[in-house]
């Protein structure tokens, strides 16, 4: 339910167009997440440790760096991964891809992930292997 004193108060158009892509941009992360199969998912891992070691930072490169390339995407955060000794960890999933997961992440990472893996679909070093090996490749 919404309150009255929740409501956003519009006194200019500039208020209203700011308002109107506000629940745009809603409308449009909500149909996203109800075809995730269809679209980029970037999830990093928050458990205790990825946050001890920046994975804060490396949630927030993808939040403002996907749009900004004009990758429509959906970035959650999610629980630890048990790859403790590799945080920060994110797990990338393609449309009609396996999930792959790349340890050490740091911003500096993010970008490479980004350019190379996610937007010219090279590999790129840190992939943790999904196949019960706790080993960075």
């Amino acid at each position: 339910h919404i309150k009255y004193t929740d409501m956003v108060k519009i006194k200019t158009l500039d208020d209203l167009k700011r308002r109107q892509e506000e629940v745009k941009d809603m409308i449009d992360l909500r149909n996203r997440a109800e075809k995730p199969d269809e679209i980029i998912q970037v999830r990093v891992s928050m458990g205790t440790c990825g946050i001890a070691s920046g994975a804060k930072k490396v949630l927030e490169y993808f939040v403002k760096e996907l749009p900004a390339h004009g990758i429509s995407a959906i970035v959650t955060q999610t629980e630890c991964m048990g790859y403790c000794f590799a945080e920060p960890i994110i797990e990338v999933v393609m449309p009609e891809h396996e999930p792959t997961m790349f340890g050490f992440v740091n911003c500096e990472k993010a970008e490479e992930i980004l350019e190379r893996f996610i937007i010219n679909g090279e590999l790129v070093h840190g992939i943790i292997p999904n196949n019960g090996m706790l080993k960075i490749i």
